[in-house]
């Protein structure tokens, strides 16, 4: 690959505004776990793009909010860390919320960190043209980018020239992972993830965010199939009742739905086992979430 463009670019802005969907909207695949549920990513996440002409290692980061437990100031900590030494950070803001006190937030740690800053003004299918040019006016007022871009992730419009304008600003580099990597997370988080994912999907109110999941182990077994048991944790018997449901249908319909994806993703036929356990305010634990070792030795202890 001559003249290969490389570098780092950040996403940012309010929980929920779309940033891991645009992400996947690049790689045109799933990669990051999406809901419609706010503060659905808790973590750093690195996803790895490569073609002909740049390799761009996104990295998707924790909505930026006003935390409310120990959970909550590490997932803001993640998120301010993410911004710091990057090539090109994308500062996106919802179209149908606006330019608020959340993006007032994100512009000062912005200004402080001095990088080059794209705004993505995104979701530009649920307001109309006069709306998205106010927000752009209000943004400018409010904060120092380069260029602004109106985006849908799900529909995939300005997606292209998104990508194309990220390439010509990063500067000429080698590779920073091989060629066919797509993330630099372990097996057992992306797994994790997808169970959570399920989580949110399908339990309502505050159990989806008293939730984290643990995979105990990857095992292969001989005839080729992968047995994963993964542990649910909550914080109350109440949300442990609902997580499993009557007769054990909410935990079986997690794991189907969660199965059917895992299977998917490795192309081999997997066994599921899920349990839940209760650990009281897991969240005030001071550990930075979903990083598997460190989290379970934390829980156990």
């Amino acid at each position: 690959m001559s003249n290969l463009r490389s570098g780092f670019v950040t996403l940012v802005g309010r929980p929920n505004v779309g940033k891991s969907s645009l992400v996947n909207g690049f790689f045109q695949r799933k990669l990051l776990i999406v809901s419609e549920k706010p503060q659905t990513t808790r973590n750093r996440i690195r996803c790895i793009y490569t073609d002909n002409d740049a390799q761009i290692v996104f990295c998707d980061t924790p909505g930026i909010h006003e935390p409310k437990h120990r959970l909550g100031e590490v997932m803001l900590k993640a998120a301010i860390q993410a911004v710091k030494g990057v090539d090109l950070v994308l500062f996106v803001v919802d179209a149908a919320k606006g330019f608020g006190k959340p993006e007032m937030q994100v512009a000062q740690i912005l200004s402080a960190a001095r990088c080059k800053t794209f705004l993505v003004i995104n979701k530009i299918d649920l307001v109309e043209e006069q709306r998205r040019r106010l927000i752009l006016e209000k943004a400018g007022k409010r904060c120092e980018f380069q260029k602004a871009f109106f985006t849908c992730a799900i529909t995939g419009h300005g997606l292209n020239t998104l990508l194309e304008e990220i390439k010509e600003n990063l500067p000429e580099g080698p590779m920073f992972y091989p060629e066919n990597m797509l993330t630099d997370r372990a097996l057992s988080f992306q797994v994790s993830e997808i169970v959570r994912e399920k989580i949110f999907l399908l339990t309502q109110e505050e159990v989806p965010h008293c939730t984290a999941v643990i995979v105990d182990s990857i095992q292969k077994r001989p005839n080729g199939t992968l047995y994963i048991p993964a542990t649910i944790y909550v914080e109350r018997s109440s949300q442990k009742g609902i997580v499993i449901g009557k007769n054990g249908s909410m935990i079986k319909q997690i794991g189907t739905l969660a199965r059917a994806e895992i299977e998917e993703l490795l192309d081999c036929k997997v066994y599921l086992d899920l349990h839940v356990k209760v650990k009281k305010k897991w969240r005030e634990k001071d550990f930075i979430i979903l990083n598997e070792v460190g989290m379970r030795d934390d829980l156990d202890t």
